[in-house]
């Protein structure tokens, strides 16, 4: 295989980790509180022993999404702060959609697209974990009326609905735009990449105006 002897660092390993560990930690979430949701998906709860287990365990990998979620917050809010280009990038979506070039802005690190993503996701993981612990009746049943527990439940109900029609539009758009999955597995993107997806990145590379990302010769 051919490996381009120029290549630009996009996520540096402990993001890539970081964020491999939501990507599994949501994957579980959305299969084990599909198979409670609804008896039709209770097939689901097969993946994790049984309906006793994944009662059990689903709070548990909650926790592990919202801390794990805090570190995302911590590495990538920089990233995703609201820009002039940004309104630009939305007004210009069907030429987006068309993969029409010359009339999308130039973006930064993130587009306006990964940047919704981000921040609606900051508020959903948040209300699904705050949520999840009102009704977590091991723990919390007792602490809460009943009234409040029902209310939890739709809101815990609506913000996971909101969250996995968001992640599908993620995942959808990270293997529409080719090599955008290799970013994240191998943590780099050519110049040619980096030149039509975030040109005013990689002049900020260029220019040395950001100091996290590099261009990087491959030995």
């Amino acid at each position: 295989m051919n490996h381009p002897k120029t290549v630009i660092i996009r996520y540096t390993t402990s993001q890539r980790v970081n964020h491999w560990i939501n990507a599994i930690c949501f994957t579980l979430m959305v299969l084990s509180g599909l198979s409670m949701f609804h008896p039709i998906m209770f097939w689901l709860s097969n993946l994790f022993g049984g309906g006793q287990w994944t009662r059990a365990i689903h709070p548990w990998i909650g926790c592990v999404l919202m801390a794990s979620y805090i570190g995302m917050i911590v590495q990538f809010w920089r990233a995703n702060l609201w820009r002039q280009e940004d309104t630009a990038w939305m007004k210009s979506v069907p030429a987006v959609v068309e993969d029409d070039e010359e009339h999308i802005p130039a973006v930064g690190h993130n587009n306006a697209g990964q940047k919704l993503v981000f921040w609606s996701m900051t508020l959903l993981i948040p209300t699904l974990f705050l949520t999840g612990l009102v009704i977590w009746e091991v723990y919390f049943g007792e602490a809460t009326s009943i009234s409040v527990q029902r209310a939890a439940v739709l809101i815990h109900s609506t913000a996971a609905f909101l969250a996995i029609i968001i992640w599908i539009i993620h995942v959808y758009a990270g293997i529409w735009v080719r090599h955008s999955v290799r970013a994240m597995t191998q943590g780099y993107v050519t110049p040619g990449w980096a030149w039509r997806h975030h040109r005013k990145w990689l002049w900020e590379l260029a220019s040395g105006q950001s100091g996290k990302n590099s261009i990087r010769k491959r030995p």
